[in-house]
C-alpha cells in the first residue's frame, strides 16, 4: 500500500535511506556519504513524501516529488526486486504528475530502471545539487 509520509517515519526513512545507498552508490565518498545522510532529513520538508508499506504495516520503501520531479526514490535493500520501485514510481506519475528526474550517472542500476520505464535522458549536469564531482542526468517522460 502506498500512503502520505508523516513527519514521525522520518527515522525509518532514514534506515531505508542507509541500506539502499550503501547497496547501489557504491561510487560515494564515505564523507560525501556522511554528508548527506546528516542532511536527509532537511530535504523532507521540501517534497512530497509517500511511502510502500507492506500488508504488515512496514514501510520499505519512499519517493519524494517536488514541481513534477521526482526528487528520491529509495527502497529498502532487503525489498529490492519486488517490484516497488516501479509501483511507487507508476504511483507518483499517475498521482503527483511526475515528468522528470535526476539520476546519478554512476548509479547504473538506477538509469537503466527509469531508461526501461520510458524516461530519457533530455540533459546531463557534471556536479550534483550540493555542487559535489557526481555528475547527474536529467530525464524526461
Amino acid at each position: 500500500m502506498i500512503r502520505k509520509i508523516n513527519e514521525e517515519d522520518y527515522p525509518r526513512l532514514l534506515e531505508i535511506w542507509i541500506s539502499a545507498v550503501e547497496n547501489t552508490h557504491d561510487f560515494l565518498k564515505n564523507e560525501d556519504f556522511e554528508f548527506y545522510k546528516e542532511n536527509l532529513p532537511t530535504y523532507f520538508q521540501y517534497v512530497n513524501l509517500v511511502g510502500y508499506y507492506t500488508t504488515d504495516n512496514i514501510l520499505v520503501g519512499f519517493a519524494g516529488v517536488a514541481d513534477h520531479n521526482l526528487e528520491m526514490l529509495f527502497i529498502h535493500n532487503d525489498y529490492r526486486g519486488k517490484g516497488i520501485g516501479k509501483e511507487l514510481l507508476n504511483y507518483t506519475i499517475e498521482n503527483l504528475e511526475v515528468s522528470k528526474v535526476d539520476v546519478n550517472e554512476q548509479n547504473k542500476q538506477a538509469v537503466d530502471f527509469y531508461l526501461h520505464l520510458g524516461f530519457k535522458v533530455i540533459n546531463r549536469s557534471e556536479k550534483d545539487m550540493e555542487g559535489k564531482e557526481y555528475p547527474i542526468l536529467h530525464l524526461s517522460r
